[in-house]
């Protein structure tokens, strides 16, 4: 019997459609993700908790993060696919471990962005969302449903930028070998942060990128620096050779995040949610004592309407808000606030390499 289903764009439709492709996970108990050698460690972690057990019985569940080290999670020969990727640490450490991808043998990283953002939770705390292709459940379970193909390697670090040692940490990979099409293209993520944004500047989502290919989402950490609303800014995406205005313009922010009017409901209150595509899944308050401003959590996939360039993308979001009334007239207020964002695409490699990525200090949350 002929299979020729390769196992890849998985939905309700195709699931009980026969495939050739073949399924592997890596895990700290399996870190190589070879068939038939799960659970074989006989040393670990918590080799003391299951001394009385033995071989077989969750003896090696997760790993320590040296300091100032790169860890390899993941190193796979394809062609295939991630398919799902499963992390949990404790929330201290999401700024200070940076989340990076190869593939096929590249140079320079694909994906390079702190671990908690590329997760929709950038501030240290945990917060739950439900999307499709990103969920974080209770409490701090990472999970990501992104389709990641190869077609000769594939390789997923975490580098724990400070000295001190990040203990359990907990990660499972699972990934598919099979066919990859000529037109699958790269999955790629990059962080970019601005603390304070720059007055009478705009934040950079998104610039550099050169090739064929079609954005499909970001992730945005904003801490307010002043009273009021801060959300009236405009993202922007210039395609394709666009200059001084774009081809996309949105009407602000609350409007590109898929919400509306302040995000105000009830009146008086900020409506959080987190749906299949859009979400604010995250509103911090001061607490009166040490916790000082507001920060928010917020995404936006582009997965029913992919941004598609074919030379060149760019993208930007204004921090703009409103001043007190003057003269009974409303007046814009660009505002210098902390911004983090992370953005989310696929296109044909080779990319152009990415920004330096700052040290701990500048991605700590402060």
């Amino acid at each position: 019997m002929q299979i020729p289903f390769n196992g890849l764009g998985l939905h309700l439709g195709n699931l009980p459609e026969l495939s050739q492709a073949v399924y592997r996970s890596i895990s700290a108990e399996n870190p190589r993700g070879e068939k038939g050698k799960g659970g074989m460690s006989v040393e670990g972690l918590a080799d003391g908790p299951a001394r009385e057990l033995g071989q077989g019985w969750k003896v090696r569940p997760c790993i320590t993060l040296k300091g100032r080290e790169v860890t390899d999670l993941a190193d796979i020969q394809g062609p295939g696919v991630i398919q799902h990727i499963w992390i949990t640490v404790d929330p201290a450490a999401w700024r200070r471990l940076v989340l990076r991808m190869y593939w096929d043998h590249e140079p320079t990283p694909s994906v390079e962005t702190p671990l908690g953002d590329f997760f929709c939770n950038g501030w240290g705390v945990r917060c739950n969302v439900n999307s499709l292709p990103i969920a974080v459940n209770p409490a701090g379970g990472f999970n990501s449903y992104w389709e990641m193909p190869f077609r000769e390697h594939a390789r997923i670090t975490i580098e724990n930028l400070t000295p001190d040692p990040v203990p359990g940490f907990f990660y499972q990979i699972d990934y598919t070998l099979t066919t990859v099409p000529e037109t699958m293209a790269y999955f790629h993520a990059q962080w970019r942060r601005s603390n304070p944004l720059a007055y009478m500047t705009d934040h950079t989502i998104l610039d550099g990128v050169q090739g064929k290919g079609h954005y499909v989402g970001t992730y945005m950490a904003i801490g307010v620096n002043n009273d009021g609303w801060w959300g009236e800014g405009e993202v922007k995406f210039f395609i394709d050779g666009d200059t001084n205005f774009p081809t996309y313009c949105g009407t602000g922010t609350e409007d590109y995040f898929g919400g509306a009017w302040c995000f105000e409901h009830p009146r008086g209150q900020y409506g959080v949610y987190s749906t299949a595509f859009l979400g604010m899944p995250q509103v911090i308050q001061p607490d009166g004592l040490y916790r000082s401003t507001m920060r928010f959590g917020l995404y936006r996939w582009h997965i029913m309407d992919p941004i598609r360039f074919d030379k060149d993308l760019r993208a930007t979001i204004q921090d703009l808000g409103w001043r007190s009334p003057f003269e009974g007239k409303g007046r814009y207020l660009p505002r210098q606030d902390d911004i983090a964002t992370t953005a989310f695409w696929y296109q044909a490699e080779p990319h152009a390499p990415f920004p330096r990525l700052p040290d701990a200090n500048y991605l700590e949350v402060i």
